[in-house]
């Protein structure tokens, strides 16, 4: 039996196996037919920009319903709306066509379950299991009904705007969003203006072929300029399918999700909202991240890289708040999965209320200097067993002390293994991650 199924659905080039039509096909009906044996089923399909997405939209749309399963076309939504949108709709799972931050070349999809969170493993078991099956097709009376539900866009930006605390407003920011050419593009400057910001929108004309490119959460350098240059109080990034965010301050800095989790983490526990005084981060979790929540006595929990994990952390002690550096942010008590516009609404309310900058706010976290090296490779690397790169961690580790780290890991939606240094010096951080990314080319 195949593993199709990364750490984020299933992911990779459009036109090699297993991103094709006829793949897509089979995994519609796969699905519906999982889904269908728990009785009556329906789905709800949302898509990014990405010019493919019409294709394996339809492809999975045609698999459903020859597996007797409705399909509601939601159009090009972010992720985060279709995990709101499948509990709405009262569907029996959510489907998104995206590849996430990757550019237009790529594409796959993700699901989720009818309670909006991440399609179990057991569910994604058991779905690989019948992609093994021969495809059975339906006679007329027993296929499912196609319908376009018209709606979707305007209940999105309503559920957003209803996470914000409607006794503050936004009249007082002026705000530059990059769109990343996605997901967002229809639906974000609609909900930061009608909550009162003043708003300039950019890289919001996808034209299929211009998603995530040198735009959005992974490439801010266009929004930090843009910042500058209309003399904005802040900006914000989302990526191509709108889970992840970024935020650019007044002077034009980066700050990444790291920080933007330990701004809300402050100021919920001040407020006595943050149930069990918990954050949940990741391996790769910044040092200083974790050297602040330690002095406000917040107990930080290590998840794997994902925020599936990240989810699953939260749920197993009963935390509110996580994220990922990515900028993937999860606000359980808002929403059942990470949403940029949902996260970036939570610490514009802490600036509002503290009357701070958000550049005053995020160097009250010491960020240590942290090298991303990624090393593409043609073939499957055993990590464990590389007894050259297990010598030169040693050394490295031995050098940095208490003051650093090293991770690395191979990426689950990527042939690449993920090289990580961190330490209180930058020139020692990248000098470490260039050894370590040398042993592996």
């Amino acid at each position: 039996m195949a593993n199709y199924f990364g750490t984020d659905g299933i992911r990779g080039e459009v036109g090699v196996e297993p991103i094709t039509a006829d793949f897509f096909l089979k995994l519609g009906w796969a699905v519906g037919s999982v889904l269908s044996e728990q009785g009556k089923a329906s789905v709800v399909i949302g898509k990014d920009t990405r010019i493919s997405g019409y294709l394996f939209e339809s492809a999975l749309e045609a698999g459903f319903l020859s597996a007797g399963v409705d399909v509601g076309l939601l159009g090009p939504m972010p992720t985060p709306a279709i995990a709101y949108l499948t509990q709405t709709y009262n569907a029996s799972a959510g489907v998104v066509v995206s590849a996430s931050h990757n550019q237009f070349q790529d594409n796959g999809v993700k699901f989720f379950s009818a309670k909006g969170l991440k399609m179990s493993e057991t569910d994604q078991a058991n779905i690989e299991k019948k992609l093994s099956e021969p495809m059975i097709s339906l006679s007329a009376e027993k296929i499912g009904k196609a319908y376009r539900h018209e709606q979707s866009f305007g209940r999105y930006i309503e559920f957003c705007k209803a996470t914000f605390d409607r006794s503050v407003n936004l009249n007082q920011l002026s705000l530059v969003i990059d769109c990343a050419n996605g997901a967002t593009y229809h639906i974000a400057e609609n909900v930061f203006s009608e909550l009162g910001a003043s708003v300039h929108v950019i890289n919001n004309t996808p034209d299929g072929f211009n998603i995530n490119q040198q735009c959005g959460a992974t490439d801010t350098q266009h929004l930090q300029q843009v910042v500058l240059e209309t003399g904005a109080d802040l900006g914000i990034a989302f990526d191509g399918d709108g889970d992840r965010l970024m935020m650019v301050d007044d002077k034009g800095v980066l700050i990444d999700g790291d920080q933007l989790v330990c701004i809300i983490a402050k100021a919920w526990k001040a407020q006595n909202r943050l149930t069990n005084n918990i954050v949940v981060g990741t391996k790769m979790t910044n040092l200083g991240v974790r050297h602040q929540l330690r002095d406000l006595n917040i107990q930080f929990i290590e998840a794997d890289v994902g925020d599936r994990y990240v989810m699953e952390e939260m749920q197993n002690h009963g935390a509110i708040l996580g994220g990922e550096g990515s900028g993937h942010i999860i606000c359980l008590d808002k929403t059942t999965s990470g949403d940029g516009i949902i996260a970036a609404l939570q610490v514009l309310e802490v600036l509002i209320k503290s009357q701070a900058k958000l550049s005053e706010l995020a160097n009250e976290m010491v960020k240590y200097p942290q090298v991303l090296i990624n090393v593409r490779t043609k073939n499957k690397v055993n990590l464990d067993n590389h007894q050259p790169l297990i010598a030169a961690i040693k050394d490295a580790e031995m050098a940095l002390g208490d003051e650093g780290r090293v991770l690395i890991r191979a990426s689950g939606t990527e042939p690449l293994i993920r090289v990580m240094v961190e330490a209180k010096d930058v020139d020692t951080t990248q000098q470490y991650a260039e050894k370590l990314a040398n042993v592996l080319r």
